[in-house]
């Protein structure tokens, strides 16, 4: 059986159905904005709730925090070489971190790396590179192409519906 081409056929027939589907898409987009506005006061609504439930938990355990580790500081040469103890319910205990900072300073960081570079400590050092499509976008198709890149050109529908005009409509302006 040979294939047969399906051709969708246009629902709308002149400008004026085009102007009217708009109109209702306006129309829903207002009446989506009312809604997920109520959704929103009770989601706002359903979090104070909870939060509400839960702050005498949180302050509980806030407390309960503050007290094990002044407790546990105050009594950590029972500890020995462990650094920590194992309760039947937890563990308490000291754990050493180390962390490195940075300036934020550029030159300094500049700095910084200059060493790092010196000391042949290249593995230290983060080289991130990346095209930028916007610049490349700027030497035009040709020099697009020609470095390997693709330059595609399409035109995309696209429709703005004037909510405004229709709210003022509606309110009889």
């Amino acid at each position: 059986m040979a294939r047969k081409r399906v051709v969708e056929e246009p629902t709308l027939k002149s400008w004026e159905d085009v102007n009217d589907a708009l109109r209702q898409i306006a129309e829903a987009k207002i009446s989506l904005g009312e809604i997920e506005g109520e959704m929103q006061k009770e989601i706002l609504k359903a979090k104070d709730a909870a939060q509400e439930m839960a702050r005498p938990f949180m302050d509980e355990i806030a407390q309960l925090e503050r007290d094990i580790r002044v407790y546990t500081t105050a009594h950590r040469d029972e500890l020995g070489d462990e650094k920590s103890r194992t309760l039947p319910f937890g563990v308490v205990g000291f754990h050493a971190s180390t962390s490195i900072s940075l300036p934020k300073d550029k030159d300094a960081l500049a700095e910084i790396i200059r060493r790092l570079k010196s000391r042949g400590m290249l593995d230290c050092i983060i080289v991130k590179e990346a095209v930028s499509k916007e610049v490349l976008k700027k030497y035009g198709e040709d020099t697009v192409n020609a470095v390997g890149a693709v330059w595609r050109r399409k035109n995309g529908f696209n429709y703005d519906v004037d909510i405004a005009k229709l709210e003022q409509i509606k309110a009889g302006g």
